[in-house]
C-alpha cells in the first residue's frame, strides 16, 4: 500500500524544501543576489506548499482520515531538518540578509518588479493590408536607361479599297498612324528614423522604413497610370486629357451596376469585327461589391459570379484588378462624369523606365541629432500606347 510520503504530493512537497534550502545558501553566501526575484521566488513556492496541503488535506477528509495526521506529516516528513516552513520567517529572513549584504558593501541587485511592470516588445512587426494595386505590375514596361522622353507609334486605322475602272487611279488605302509622347517624371519618397530606432528595439524598424518608401513609391505611381494628368512631371493616364490615344467620345456612362454593366462594358470595347478577349476590368472595391452582390429578381440567385484573389479576381470570368484611384459609382459622394472604371489589355499602356528604383541611407544631413535619412526615387513616363487602347466608363 502506497504512503503518504511516497505520492506526487508528497514529492513536490519535498522539492520544494529542497529549492528554499538552495535560496537561503544563496542569501548566506558573499556573491552578487537579486533580493527581489529570490523573495519573490520564495513567496510562490510558500504559496504552492499552502495549495498542497489544503488539496490533501481536503483529499484525506474525503476519505475519512484524521485531516490532524496529515497536519502532522507536513512538517516531518518534507522539510529537510524538520524546520517548520513560515512565510513571515522568510520574508524577516530576506529582510536581515538585505540589511546585512548593504552593511557588507556587497553588490545587490533590486529588481523593477516592485516598482513599475515591465514592458516585453516583440521581434517582429506584423504588416497591415496591401496598399499598391497590382495594376503597375501588369501593364507593359520599357527599360530605356537615361532617356529624357520616348515617342511610341500606333495604329489609328486602315483604308479601304474601291473598284477601280480601267485607266483610272486605284483607290487611296494607307494606313494612318498616331503618336503617343511619354515624359520623365521623377518619383521620390523620403523618410527619417532615429539611430536609436535602428539599434535598440527587438523589431527591425529600419528595415520596415526603407520597406516604406519602396511602398510609397510604387502606390504614386500606380495612381498616376489612371488619374495622372499628363502635364509636367506627371504620368499621361488612362483617364486623363493627355491620352491622345483614346476618342473621348468612346467613353462610356453608367449610373448603377445592373445585370447588363458587364455585357455593356464588353461590348462596347474593341472594333466593328471583333469582341476583344484577354481585356481587364479595372475599378473600385466599392463597385466590385456591387457586381458581388446583385440578385436577380427572387433574391436568391447572384448575377455575377465573382471570384476575388487579393488585389485581382475574376467576374464571370473577366478578369478585374482593384484599384482605388477609380471613384466608385455605387458612392454616393462621386458626381457625374468622374471616371470609375476602365476596360481593356493592359498591354496598351506603357510604363517607361528612364532609371532604376535608387534608395539610398544617410546619417550626413542630420549627423549631430543622430537622425538617419532614407530615400528614394526613379524616373518613369508612361502613356496608353494604342488607339482606343481602354474604354472608360464615367458616372452618369
Amino acid at each position: 500500500m502506497q504512503t503518504f510520503a511516497e505520492t506526487p504530493a508528497a514529492e513536490r512537497l519535498s522539492q520544494i524544501a529542497a529549492r528554499k534550502l538552495e535560496i537561503r545558501k544563496q542569501l548566506e553566501g558573499n556573491g552578487e543576489v537579486d533580493l527581489d526575484k529570490l523573495q519573490t521566488e520564495l513567496r510562490g513556492l510558500d504559496d504552492e506548499m499552502k495549495e498542497i496541503e489544503l488539496r490533501e488535506k481536503r483529499a484525506a477528509l474525503a476519505k475519512g482520515i484524521n485531516a490532524g495526521d496529515i497536519e502532522g506529516r507536513k512538517t516531518s516528513e518534507f522539510v529537510p531538518g524538520g524546520e517548520v516552513p513560515n512565510p513571515a520567517k522568510e520574508a524577516r529572513k530576506v529582510a536581515e540578509e538585505r540589511g546585512k549584504a548593504l552593511k557588507e558593501n556587497r553588490s545587490v541587485t533590486v529588481g523593477s518588479s516592485n516598482v513599475i511592470m515591465p514592458r516585453h516588445d516583440a521581434s517582429d512587426i506584423r504588416p497591415t493590408f496591401n496598399e499598391v494595386s497590382s495594376l503597375i505590375d501588369r501593364v507593359t514596361h520599357k527599360p530605356l536607361q537615361g532617356g529624357e522622353s520616348f515617342r511610341q507609334p500606333y495604329v489609328t486605322g486602315y483604308g479601304t479599297g474601291d473598284n477601280t475602272t480601267e485607266g483610272n487611279d486605284y483607290a487611296t488605302a494607307e494606313p494612318t498612324f498616331g503618336y503617343a509622347n511619354i515624359n520623365k517624371s521623377k518619383v521620390t519618397a523620403y523618410a527619417e528614423d532615429s539611430e536609436e530606432v535602428l539599434k535598440l528595439p527587438p523589431a527591425d524598424y529600419d528595415a520596415e522604413v526603407m520597406k516604406g518608401i519602396t511602398i510609397a513609391t510604387r502606390k504614386k505611381i500606380t495612381r498616376e497610370i489612371l488619374v495622372g494628368d499628363g502635364n509636367t512631371n506627371h504620368l499621361a493616364g488612362i483617364f486623363s486629357a493627355a491620352a491622345t490615344a483614346i476618342d473621348s467620345g468612346t467613353d462610356l456612362e453608367i449610373d448603377v451596376i445592373d445585370e447588363t454593366t458587364l455585357d455593356e462594358i464588353m461590348y462596347s470595347f474593341g472594333g466593328d469585327e471583333d469582341v476583344e478577349d484577354a481585356a481587364v476590368l479595372i475599378l473600385n472595391k466599392k463597385d466590385l461589391k456591387a457586381f458581388a452582390t446583385l440578385y436577380d429578381d427572387t433574391g436568391s440567385k447572384k448575377i455575377y459570379d465573382v471570384k476575388s484573389n487579393g488585389n485581382t479576381g475574376t467576374i464571370n470570368g473577366v478578369p478585374f484588378i482593384i484599384n482605388s484611384a477609380c471613384i466608385a459609382v455605387t458612392d454616393p459622394e462621386s458626381e457625374t462624369g468622374d471616371y470609375a472604371m476602365a476596360y481593356g489589355p493592359l498591354s496598351n499602356y506603357m510604363l517607361t523606365i528612364f532609371s532604376d528604383v535608387d534608395v539610398q541611407r544617410s546619417t550626413d544631413y542630420k549627423f549631430k541629432q543622430g537622425m538617419i535619412a532614407h530615400r528614394s526615387s526613379i524616373f518613369v513616363g508612361g502613356n496608353v500606347v494604342s488607339k482606343n487602347g481602354f474604354i472608360r466608363i464615367k458616372k452618369k
